[in-house]
């Protein structure tokens, strides 16, 4: 079977999904498309040399608003792969429960080429560009950090719009993960990977879906072989193998693999990648240089969290893991997909695996419109009734409550508390949904369907309601 490209790919999926569905086919056509794509081109004085830099928007759905999507740097970029995120980020906000329509922005750029004082009016060039066509505005369509980018690149965005429009008084939700210190939330730059834990924990809660997969049991124990070490895979291994007792047996990166079949302590291993540049040379694991043949080791779980188009007709046939929890964008092509169905590979989709950084977008942008934080005008309440209860469960018993129940049970939840507490439930509830939308429909036989129904079913009730102009 030939590979399609990443565009056709996801529209292939959610094809699959809607064959499921008794759904018009009008309106399935309108579900599909993509609304509106915007290419800007621009030059900059880098080096006493002007250079012109290319960029693209795409706003796939606008069916709720804002459109919310990251902006992405990198060398390889094109129109194709923007249009498929956007289109991805339709169906996540979907699946879950997120009241923003999808988009996805990139710049054609290698940002490892440029040092930050050249990125700087870089970024706030394509800023101007975005807002100047209408394509950011807190109201309409807000990006947030993607491959490349992150919270330095969001404060210049937002710092840009501020100017562009000083009398708008929201400037602050015209991007997500700002730094906390100019307007972010407390738990974003881990929200994707914590995601991917909170999604993975949930999996394992249910007895059947683990036990289809050839597999018993909690996370404990579990191998695991992380691709992609960058924000995403290192907070996902991290926090699956400190607080879930997951094994990292081997973790791919640009420059090759490292395997230990004991397990990788992540947190030294990232330590090391960063200062290095590659996990070369890493003294815990045995290095290799066929970063392609690690995807197709042993494992229990293989979570690829790099790049889309990892895994492919090619490759698939010997994948050996018995779950591929899609942590990056499309890291399964279509092609893929179906051969490891066919073979009984369970697949976490990406549109629910990879969607904690949406949702925590969601949140960030919330407390930016109603211009106060999470947990100031509850906290205190809950510290003060919390003491009240240990007093009184002293005074009731004689005995004095140990200190460390004393202060879990006085504690008033914060920001970070409230972010981890709404993330954790969004993805038990959206994985929830999924589960009972397979077991529902004879049809759906798997959970990347079954996703894209619940989307699908989500999105088009919401055109059937809105009447005509």
């Amino acid at each position: 079977m030939g590979e399609l490209s990443f565009r056709e790919s996801v529209n292939r999926m959610v094809d699959r999904a809607i064959t499921t569905m008794d759904l018009e086919p009008g309106l399935a056509s309108a579900i599909k498309g993509c609304n509106s794509v915007l290419q800007v081109r621009f030059p900059v004085l880098i080096r006493d040399k002007i250079e012109v830099f290319t960029g693209w928007r795409a706003v796939h759905s606008t069916h709720r608003l804002p459109a919310k999507g990251g902006i992405r740097f990198a060398p390889t970029v094109a129109q194709d792969e923007v249009e498929a995120l956007a289109a991805l980020m339709t169906y996540k906000c979907a699946i879950m429960d997120i009241p923003f329509g999808g988009s996805k922005g990139a710049l054609l750029i290698d940002p490892r080429k440029y040092t930050r004082d050249e990125m700087q009016p870089i970024t706030r060039r394509f800023t101007l560009e975005l807002a100047r066509k209408q394509f950011l505005s807190p109201a309409t369509n807000v990006p947030a950090p993607d491959m490349g980018t992150g919270q330095r690149e969001m404060a210049w965005m937002a710092d840009t719009y501020k100017n562009l429009c000083p009398e708008d008084i929201n400037y602050l939700a015209s991007v997500t993960g700002k730094p906390v210190q100019h307007g972010g939330i407390h738990g974003r730059v881990e929200a994707t990977g914590r995601g991917v834990q909170y999604g993975l924990r949930e999996f394992f809660r249910h007895t059947g879906a683990v036990t289809a997969a050839g597999l018993s049991g909690d996370l404990d124990g579990k191998r695991v072989i992380i691709q992609g070490l960058g924000n995403v895979g290192y907070h996902a291994s991290k926090f699956l193998t400190e607080e879930d007792g997951v094994k990292v047996i081997a973790v791919i990166e640009h420059d090759g693999v490292i395997a230990n079949p004991k397990g990788l302590l992540i947190e030294e291993l990232y330590r090391y990648k960063v200062a290095n540049k590659g996990v070369k040379g890493y003294p815990d694991g045995t290095f290799h240089n066929d970063s392609a043949a690690a995807l197709e080791m042993e494992c229990d779980v293989l979570i690829p969290a790099a790049m889309e188009g990892q895994i492919t007709a090619d490759n698939a046939p010997r994948i050996q893991a018995k779950i591929i929890a899609e942590a990056a964008n499309g890291p399964v092509t279509y092609a893929a997909d179906k051969l490891l169905r066919d073979r009984g590979v369970v697949i976490i989709p990406d549109a629910f695996l990879n969607a904690g950084g949406v949702v925590v977008s969601y949140f960030e942008w919330v407390q930016n419109i109603s211009h106060i934080r999470f947990g100031r005008l509850q906290r205190r309440l809950d510290e003060g009734r919390g003491n009240y209860y240990t007093t009184a469960l002293e005074e009731l018993t004689g005995k004095a409550v140990p200190e460390k129940l004393r202060s879990w049970i006085g504690h008033g939840a914060d920001e970070l508390d409230l972010v981890r507490s709404g993330l954790d439930d969004t993805m038990r509830l959206a994985f929830q949904e999924m589960l009972a939308r397979r077991e529902e429909n004879p049809k759906i036989k798997d959970l990347r369907t079954a996703a894209f129904s619940v989307a699908i079913e989500k999105i088009a009730q919401s055109y059937i309601d809105v009447s005509p102009y």
